[in-house]
């Protein structure tokens, strides 16, 4: 994987941006999650201040990685089209105050640093998007579902042979 680094404070005081395009595949943690590692993310990240004078990047990434359905067990296209707010503290507890003055629960406050890798960045923001247990709106074959519901023997039916008159 290309490593984009950045210093990510110096990166939203000079109003940065950058952008690409990186394959699934080139992503280890995200591929894992994907039925394959086929597809695409499009990514950008453009630095700034907030209006209380904090660092901040806007996060976008958008894409089409294969999941498989929790139901039917295919693979199925899923869309992720995600943008977020990030602020940068300096340290844990900076970044605790940041989070107490701004209390907005769309934003995340994380740890900035001097050598930061955006890559990173990209591939935890389309995990985040990801659903949690991910699902065809509507099964295109539940034949194999279907099959292994009628083939699972009930627990009681050896129970029935041990019955005696």
């Amino acid at each position: 994987m290309n490593a984009f680094e950045i210093d990510a404070f110096e990166f939203c005081r000079t109003n940065s941006s950058k952008e690409g395009v990186t394959p699934v595949a080139e992503m280890t943690r995200l591929s894992k999650e994907c039925a394959n590692t086929s597809g695409e993310l499009a990514w950008k990240v453009e630095g700034g201040s907030s209006k209380q004078g904090f660092p901040q990047m806007r996060l976008t990434v958008a894409g089409k990685v294969q999941l498989v359905c929790q139901r039917c067990l295919t693979p199925f296209d899923y869309d992720i089209d995600s943008s977020t707010l990030l602020m940068l503290g300096k340290d844990d507890e900076d970044a605790d105050e940041i989070e107490e003055i701004i209390d907005d629960e769309s934003i995340d406050v994380i740890v900035g640093a001097r050598s930061m890798n955006l890559m990173d960045l990209v591939e935890d923001e389309a995990l985040l998007a990801l659903p949690q247990s991910p699902k065809h709106e509507v099964c295109p074959d539940t034949s194999l579902v279907d099959s292994a519901k009628n083939e699972k023997a009930s627990p009681f039916a050896g129970l029935k042979g041990l019955k005696t008159n």
